[in-house]
């Protein structure tokens, strides 16, 4: 059994938003099934088409109104609604430039895998990917 308090999540700045290192094995050693993730988004921002190989997926929608893909399929999530994307299936999701504040996602994926437990694979400048938008 483990307890993780907001002061210890390890947060990681990228070019498209904050993500906060819940549940690894790098903290959790135990956590050989899921990989969890707090995600901030700031508007404008976005984690681009990619995939997990290796990983199912969970976004819970906490706070904003975001423009989620999985393949090819477009839709608006908003908070309390989620999310499941297949394992080695290719999804984006994007904030509006014209928001007032930073969205914030849960994230879970599984099983975990590798070191950080999390693998992602960039498919945004591939076809079709690159001109979805």
């Amino acid at each position: 059994m483990c307890f993780i308090g907001q002061e210890d999540v390890e947060w990681e700045e990228l070019d498209w938003g904050s993500l906060g290192w819940v549940i690894r094995p790098a903290n959790v050693p135990d956590a050989a099934h899921l990989c969890c993730l707090d995600v901030k988004l700031q508007p404008g921002m976005g984690h681009d088409f990619h995939c997990h190989p290796n990983q199912e997926e969970l976004i819970f929608v906490r706070s904003g109104e975001l423009e989620q893909w999985i393949g090819e399929e477009r839709r608006t999530i908003s908070a309390g609604d989620v999310v499941f994307i297949p394992k080695d299936t290719v999804h984006a999701t994007f904030y509006s430039a014209d928001a007032e504040q930073e969205a914030r996602v849960l994230v879970v994926l599984g099983p975990s895998y590798g070191a950080d437990g999390y693998e992602a694979v960039d498919r945004a400048t591939e076809e079709p990917w690159c001109n979805l938008r």
